[in-house]
């Protein structure tokens, strides 16, 4: 049985390595890449013996899963599998599990710093005071009393929801499925756009999500608001909301993803609207989080190996 780590999964090589040689049966080959390709015919030669794949958020296209003929299962070290071709795996029977849960702290944090940035004008009063200047112009706005919302109530947006809480917020939720959760409050998301002064964003993407929030969504919005979005990059219409931001039809908005992965174009909208904190992808990047993450790749090899498969997603 060949395992191949296709590409890095954030954590020093040889604690990796360590953490594999712990966690698998010694029937287990593997084979670790440090670098990290995204051409078909290289991400091809680099699978085409393997029976499991681990990956992160390389995409991996049909032509890649087909070129990999003894592929049995990929170990996805990624909450999202957008970026994997799951129709190709499920033609072919091949396993998918997902890394739920590892980044639910990380990605919360940043929610939080990104809204005490655009609350507190961080990035203004770091500039102004390195060239002698004041607060003036930079007064800042509290979260006590806020009404935050949360589109998608997962691990993540519950986390967010449970600091917003902490925080003096009163929130607001939208998602497929209501959830009983005190404190919390459900409505239809024309009303939570309506009436929050922050939206954060914890959708997953598929084609019901893909544009959720666009023009006609953000003009349901205060002028005053703030929009955060960590989920994926084309849950949101990039263009119109840079639009909004320019004309003042929202405050600022918190953006960690876009529709490609960075590096981003000079010219996206988004790195030139007014008020804008960009991140390029960093929300799940802590060292615990990485860590805890490599953690469940191998418990969902060992589990899928020992025929109790967990963290199934195709």
């Amino acid at each position: 049985m060949k395992l191949v780590i296709i590409e890095p999964l954030g954590v020093d090589s040889q604690k990796l390595l360590t953490m594999a040689k712990a966690a698998l049966p010694e029937s287990v080959e593997l084979q670790y890449y440090d670098t990290r390709v995204t051409d078909t015919e290289t991400l091809i030669e680099r699978g085409k013996d393997a029976d499991i794949i681990a990956v992160s958020n390389l995409p991996l296209n049909a032509d890649v899963i087909n070129g990999c003929p003894n592929l049995k299962m990929l170990s996805v070290a990624f909450t999202g599998v957008d970026h994997i071709a799951l129709h190709a795996c499920k033609a072919r029977n091949i396993l998918v599990s997902n890394c739920a849960g590892y980044s639910t702290a990380a990605v919360a944090d940043l929610v939080f710093g990104m809204v005490i940035a655009l609350y507190r004008n961080m990035v203004p009063c770091n500039d102004v005071v390195r060239k002698g200047g004041t607060k003036d112009g930079l007064v800042g706005f509290e979260l006590e009393g806020k009404k935050f919302g949360v589109i998608g109530t997962g691990a993540i947006g519950l986390r967010v929801a449970d600091i917003a809480r902490a925080f003096g917020c009163t929130v607001y939720a939208c998602s497929r499925t209501k959830k009983d959760i005190p404190g919390v409050t459900y409505v239809d998301m024309d009303t939570l756009l309506r009436e929050c002064d922050i939206v954060s964003l914890h959708t997953p993407l598929n084609e019901s999500t893909r544009g959720l929030i666009g023009k006609e969504q953000l003009a349901l919005m205060k002028p005053s608001a703030l929009l955060i979005n960590t989920s994926r990059g084309p849950v949101v219409d990039s263009q119109a909301l840079a639009d909004a931001l320019n004309c003042g039809a929202i405050a600022g908005a918190g953006i960690d993803v876009f529709e490609a992965e960075p590096p981003i174009s000079e010219t996206h909208p988004l790195l030139t609207a007014k008020h804008v904190i960009a991140t390029p992808h960093v929300a799940f990047a802590t060292k615990e989080a990485l860590e805890k993450r490599a953690v469940i790749v191998f418990d969902n090899i060992t589990g899928w190996l020992s025929d109790k498969p967990q963290n199934v997603v195709s």
